[in-house]
């Protein structure tokens, strides 16, 4: 039988049992609190730095009492530090992972604009294939939002080659087995892509027109593709019942499609944040994003004009909310990535001063 400890005002066994538990119980709570705290910080910090600095804030708040500027002050610390960590704010200790970081947020940035671009970019040329715009300025958009493309896509096989280059070299020398991962599903998210993209250019609105060639040089092949590579993207979403009237292959395109982007761009991402570059490789691939920022800036002013001056067009020229949407994404990726490149140049500079 276990006899209970009477809670009489006199007894100190009863005191000190009941102060036990109350500082249990407010040790516990205040444990808890702190974690929760500290995920304002990336995981990665916390797996480095988590534990002393729980017990150093569990310290202060034991013989400071709580304090909300405090928890502003850590939250606000955290999220600077979730920043750097993708290379928008500050740099870490580490140079080369700073500008590592901020050149893969601009790919990321960099990828969203094209995508949103040329979902914009197929629209506009299947109205060019089909008629002439009452207004000039139509063609001229075209043609510097095909030019500005160009430009992105040529840049960004030439950012891919060294990288791939020193993926492959690590690969060999048996140091690249974090590298397979991305590498793998860059790989299987292309083929997926360049596949179905061909087959289903096949159904593209613009076959049997025959305009655009003549008014942008923009072969109609080019186009197909890009307008299949992006089908996904689109306002039937909004209204099934008219969604259910596709094709299955097609509705299982559209599925599709989207997740072989998402490997394309997480894996070509992940292998610029893993794999080690060296500082001239850095160099070059800053000088690539301040060249692509420029080709992006080129985009969003032609895709401007066409928007700003579609009102009085055509039906197959007038923009509709995927376009504003599209030219609103666009410009926040452009903005987002222009802080990104900074910081991975400011990073390089960095490092080649500690050198």
């Amino acid at each position: 039988m276990t006899t209970a400890i009477p809670s009489a005002p006199g007894n100190p066994a009863a005191k000190g049992a009941l102060a036990g538990g109350a500082a249990d119980r407010n040790g516990t709570a205040e444990t808890a609190r702190v974690r929760r705290l500290l995920l304002w910080y990336p995981r990665d910090w916390r797996d480095r730095y988590g534990d002393e600095f729980a017990e150093l804030l569990i310290a202060e708040q034991a013989e400071q009492g709580p304090s909300r500027r405090r928890t502003v002050n850590v939250a606000a610390t955290g999220l600077r530090a979730r920043l750097a960590g993708v290379g928008l704010a500050g740099h870490p200790l580490d140079p080369a992972a700073a500008a590592r970081a901020g050149l893969a947020t601009f790919a990321s940035c960099a990828a969203v604009s094209g995508l949103a671009g040329a979902v914009m970019w197929a629209q506009l040329a299947i109205g060019l294939q089909w008629a002439v715009p009452d207004d000039h300025r139509i063609t001229q958009a075209m043609d510097i939002m095909s030019g500005a493309l160009l430009v992105l896509a040529v840049l960004t096989v030439l950012a891919a080659v060294p990288v791939a280059w020193a993926a492959i070299a690590a690969i060999g020398r048996g140091a690249g087995r974090q590298l397979r991962r991305p590498a793998a599903l860059a790989g299987a998210g292309a083929l997926v892509l360049i596949i179905g993209g061909r087959h289903f250019a096949n159904g593209w609105p613009g076959t049997g027109g025959h305009l655009l060639v003549h008014q942008s040089l923009v072969p109609g092949g080019v186009a197909a593709f890009g307008w299949a590579a992006t089908m996904w993207i689109t306002s039937y979403w909004g209204h099934p019942g008219m969604l259910v009237a596709f094709p299955a292959a097609q509705l299982a395109w559209m599925t599709a499609s989207p997740v072989a982007t998402g490997c394309v761009v997480t894996g070509a991402v992940q292998l610029l944040r893993r794999v080690e570059l060296s500082p001239r490789a850095l160099r070059y691939h800053t000088w690539v994003a301040c060249l692509a920022w420029a080709g992006l800036a080129a985009f969003l002013g032609a895709a401007l004009c066409w928007l700003s001056s579609s009102g009085g067009s055509a039906p197959l020229f007038r923009a509709g909310i995927i376009d504003r949407a599209g030219l609103a994404v666009t410009a926040v990726a452009a903005i987002t990535g222009a802080a990104a490149a900074r910081r991975a140049r400011l990073a390089r500079l960095a490092e080649a001063l500690g050198r």
